[in-house]
């Protein structure tokens, strides 16, 4: 899991700077990420959005009827090197609404708000999501990739934001709805890639994409050591990273996942060695590349990830 360290920095309004500590070593510029914020919105409701894609999703469903502000916005930076400041905790305090990750992701967004006496709305897009850990294991707090999770999200966006703003509630639940058509039609897409290559080996740098690779019916064959180790941000065992390495090598995975915003050396390495034998790699990322939105997003990763399989 995932967990990002806040520490208390000025004496006046709270600056806390964010770092990670793991799911891979940082190769963006520190605090390159940044707050930002939409277009004011005609109901005077306040959404502060962790990042991005939970911003648009909240755009998804409200509109123009709300002021959206995402806290990490940078598709060309490392989210876990973000640095939250006074301008956070600034946007935080004004919030009606809040969309946080929550599972150890983003937990500067409830330090902030404590701070703050906040009274806003917050979601936690895990718990709603009610995934858990297995015994023995971690979670995994990736959960915008999982569509059934995300779909559950705008139920609970549209009655926040129903709640905030009653005289706009009908279309709040209208967008929710449309929305979710949506999200239906690529849980479809996935499908159907399941109904065509289910157990299907592949391997992934860091668990980001594993829901869905899970719901078009791959299997994860990235060693536990190896993944762990990026996950927590530590040195990767050799025998762990020659044993990823075979994967390529062996030819024994039919492609690699590979998350763009957080690489180091081990990863690195392991794309090379997908590329040097034919192994096809699937991009992803953490946060929404510029000019998508949620739904065009997941559509091409999943259309890459048909594209790989062949």
């Amino acid at each position: 899991m995932r967990q990002r360290r806040a520490g208390l920095l000025g004496a006046a309004l709270l600056s806390i700077a964010m770092l990670a500590s793991a799911c891979g070593s940082s190769s963006g510029d520190d605090g390159a990420a940044s707050a930002s914020s939409g277009s004011p919105g005609s109901s005077g409701v306040t959404v502060v959005a962790s990042t991005n894609v939970y911003g648009d999703i909240v755009r998804q469903v409200a509109g123009d009827k709300v002021t959206i502000t995402s806290i990490i916005s940078d598709p060309s930076a490392d989210p876990h090197s973000y640095e939250a400041n006074t301008r956070t905790q600034l946007e935080l305090s004004k919030a009606n609404v809040v969309i946080e990750n929550g599972g150890g992701y983003d937990d500067f967004v409830d330090t902030m708000l404590k701070s703050a006496n906040s009274k806003a709305k917050v979601l936690n897009a895990v718990e709603i999501s009610g995934k858990t850990a297995g015994a023995g294991e971690e979670l995994n707090e990736h959960v915008w990739y999982d569509l059934p999770s995300m779909s559950k999200l705008a139920d609970q966006i549209a009655s926040a934001l129903s709640a905030a703003d009653p005289g706009n509630a009908a279309t709040y639940t209208a967008n929710a709805t449309a929305f979710q058509h949506k999200l239906k039609e690529l849980e479809t897409t996935a499908a159907g890639i399941k109904s065509a290559h289910a157990g299907v080996s592949v391997a992934m740098t860091e668990p980001v994409p594993g829901y869905l690779l899970e719901a078009c019916g791959l299997e994860n064959k990235t060693p536990e050591e190896f993944a762990e180790a990026i996950e927590e941000g530590t040195d990767v065992p050799a025998a762990a990273l020659q044993e990823t390495l075979d994967l390529f090598i062996g030819k024994q995975v039919k492609l690699l996942a590979y998350n763009e915003q957080t690489t180091g050396p081990e990863t690195e390495k392991v794309l090379q060695a997908a590329k040097d034998n034919k192994i096809a790699v699937v991009p992803v990322t953490e946060t929404l590349p510029a000019g998508m939105d949620y739904v065009s997003w997941m559509s091409g990763n999943l259309a890459a990830i048909k594209a790989a399989l062949g």
